[in-house]
């Protein structure tokens, strides 16, 4: 049968929890859920009114045929039978039960039993379905670490903590910045490959929102929580007017009447909020208090870019990684060219930065690297190099992902 995506987004987490606590082990609910869902899909007559109810009923078999193929059936009799007759309903509670099940799911791939690198790639591609690959762009590895990191944190888990069982409030706390991290990765991962999602499925930064919004709810007074979610809303009530005919734009082309008036004011009034909560924001107020001055400037000239300046640098402090360093030239670069009142760039400013830049493009992660292409083949474009500018974007049509961005690059190029 054809599977409705939302219906796909809302089932699946629901699942592999279940799975998980079925099998007690979240790698082995994963895999029951991926079968059951692939048995959904290969139905011809589409007759299932719950997805979930019915992937969860399947999971279990496909578990049981398991058990009874590995000939231990005997010895987990008791078991197997406690899971066939208990129902989802009647099932004791657990801690974290209230839990939004992706939220839950994501606190459990959070485990501080594992190394920082682990959880992130468990969490990203368990809970965030993102691929091997783009985990391992956004990471700045190499595919082979990032499908080892997660072969390693399957097992680590489950040596680590035996059953799968959802942390409790205080467990919660402690792996916050964590989960925070991931969910900042799928939106990264979103707005960098998908300026222009083809439907939901494909829609990480979508996602990204949705987990966020969940993270408020259960952490209402926590500032990095209301400002990333404050990130999640303010980019995507911006995403509409990026993109033109198939190609994305840069700053001074947007029409900023396209933007989502509705999550826009959403999104600023959770920048308020985070800011108003603590005297010492972390990477999560800094960033949404950028995305708040880019999100309440009249165009691009109109922008505070000596107040973004210190906002980058405050972050830079806080969160010094090469996506910063960048962001933080292209706002420098931005003041270089700003007319110094006698009607010419600061050049030897400029140069320092197109060196940094250089830097990172040698030495920097892919996605560091070419985000500092990107902003180099700008620069050269605004100073009037024209042909460098042209043989950068050349460059960069083989680097970025198929869509907007590629378009935008193809189109300078020529």
């Amino acid at each position: 049968m054809l599977m409705d995506p939302d219906a796909f987004r809302i089932a699946w987490p629901q699942v592999v929890r279940a799975l998980a606590v079925v099998t007690r082990s979240l790698d082995r609910g994963e895999e029951c859920a991926a079968e059951a869902f692939a048995r959904a899909a290969s139905r011809p007559d589409g007759s299932i009114d719950d997805l979930t109810a019915w992937c969860v009923h399947v999971g279990r078999r496909v578990w049981l045929d398991g058990v009874r193929h590995e000939a231990v059936l005997a010895r987990l009799m008791p078991d197997v039978a406690r899971a066939e007759t208990t129902t989802m309903d009647d099932a004791p509670a657990r801690p974290g039960d209230a839990l939004d099940d992706r939220l839950a799911l994501l606190f459990v791939a959070c485990d501080d039993a594992l190394a920082p690198g682990a959880q992130l790639v468990l969490a990203m591609r368990v809970v965030c379905g993102l691929s091997i690959r783009q985990i391992a762009s956004h990471l700045g590895i190499a595919e082979a670490t990032a499908a080892a990191r997660l072969t390693r944190a399957k097992s680590g888990l489950a040596r680590a903590r035996g059953e799968f069982a959802v942390p409790g409030p205080a467990e919660r706390e402690t792996r916050l910045p964590t989960v925070l991290a991931c969910v900042a990765g799928l939106f990264s991962v979103g707005q960098r490959e998908a300026l222009q999602p083809a439907d939901a499925t494909e829609d990480p930064a979508r996602d990204a929102l949705v987990l966020a919004e969940a993270l408020v709810a259960e952490f209402p007074g926590d500032p990095e929580a209301l400002g990333l979610r404050a990130v999640c809303r303010l980019g995507l009530a911006r995403r509409p007017a990026r993109v033109r005919g198939g190609v994305a734009l840069p700053l001074d082309e947007v029409d900023r009447t396209g933007w989502d008036a509705r999550l826009l004011r959403a999104g600023l009034g959770d920048v308020a909020a985070a800011v108003a909560l603590t005297d010492r924001p972390g990477r999560f107020v800094l960033e949404a208090a950028i995305s708040g001055a880019h999100s309440t400037s009249p165009d691009a000239d109109g922008t505070d870019w000596d107040r973004l300046a210190q906002l980058y640098d405050a972050l830079l402090a806080v969160w010094p990684s090469p996506a910063t360093r960048v962001a933080r030239l292209v706002v420098l670069g931005r003041l270089c060219l700003a007319d110094t009142g006698t009607g010419a760039a600061d050049a030897a400013g400029l140069t320092e930065i197109e060196r940094e830049l250089e830097e990172l493009v040698a030495d920097g992660p892919p996605y560091a690297a070419r985000d500092a292409s990107l902003a180099l083949a700008d620069l050269a474009r605004r100073t009037g190099r024209a042909d460098e500018a042209a043989a950068r974007y050349r460059e960069l049509i083989d680097v970025v992902p198929e869509g907007p961005l590629r378009e935008f690059c193809r189109r300078h190029a020529g």
